[in-house]
């Protein structure tokens, strides 16, 4: 019977051979999965005979990772801010500089009084924004919209998952909230132009939700939309914080010249990229 180390050293060499350039890391968190222990454990138990029933688990683990598969799809959940999120192929997932926007979002909104303000999270997804959001503002009145019924379901069992009430509405981008107005929008919009999406790498092309990654021909179609239909939707002083795509900083900018924004920055991610985009309306 193979030890949890031969096993680990196979995997790793396979999924070497299938160009995976973070083979160890994500064999570990496969095994860590199978065996419910944390991934430094598995280091202790090296000599710990798989059982038949582990084996065959990892194994069918391995082969969809072998086949390209992003490994939070395979694990089914990951890590967000202060939240655990359930992740499907219904939805996009999310990504480090997301959790930048949340936190810059967050740092914005620290010394202001939100008793009763409305936040509003755009194309949601899996409610990451939405749902950070109101784990660390608990007084806000938080909706999460999409036009997917499917990411809605993920985004609803996110918010029972880390028990936080908030509101769902499903529909086109500001569509579904005729009739109200927000104080604060928060939106990662579909933003890849249909050629970088061909130019995508597999893993992302093949296997996230093209709804939530293509922004029309151009990827700027929800940017352009939203800056002609934003403003009937805000309260005065409202908030508005966007992800943005590489390269769409001044594009996005000038989409949203108008006099009624009364402010805009540009503030760049790690890689030192325009990758957020905040506005505050008159």
């Amino acid at each position: 019977m193979k030890t949890l180390g031969d096993i680990l050293k196979l995997s790793i060499h396979y999924l070497k051979e299938k160009n995976d350039s973070h083979a160890r890391a994500h064999a570990e968190h496969l095994m860590s999965h199978v065996l419910k222990m944390p991934r430094l454990d598995l280091y202790l138990q090296f000599d710990r005979p798989l059982q038949d029933e582990e084996l065959s688990s990892y194994r069918s683990l391995l082969k969809r990772k072998a086949q390209g598969e992003p490994l939070e799809y395979i694990l089914g959940e990951m890590p967000f801010y202060d939240c655990i999120l359930n992740i499907t192929p219904s939805v996009l997932i999310p990504r480090p500089e997301t959790e930048i926007l949340i936190d810059k979002v967050c740092s914005r909104l620290k010394d202001k009084n939100l008793v009763g303000l409305h936040a509003w999270d755009l194309c949601c997804g899996s409610g990451c924004l939405g749902l950070s959001l109101k784990k660390k503002f608990p007084d806000l009145f938080v909706t999460l919209s999409d036009l997917s019924l499917e990411a809605l379901s993920v985004a609803q069992k996110n918010s029972e998952r880390n028990g936080l009430e908030v509101d769902f509405l499903q529909g086109d981008l500001l569509a579904p909230f005729k009739g109200r107005l927000a104080d604060l929008v928060l939106c990662n919009p579909p933003y890849i132009s249909q050629k970088d999406f061909n130019d995508l790498d597999p893993s992302v092309r093949l296997f996230e939700p093209k709804l939530a990654l293509l922004g029309g021909e151009s990827g700027h179609l929800f940017y352009e939309r939203l800056a002609c239909e934003l403003p009937l939707f805000l309260n005065s002083g409202a908030l508005v914080c966007f992800e943005i795509g590489y390269g769409q900083g001044e594009v996005v900018s000038s989409l949203f010249s108008a006099s009624h924004w009364r402010a805009k920055s540009l503030e760049k991610d790690w890689a030192g990229h325009d990758r957020f985009f905040f506005l505050e309306f008159q």
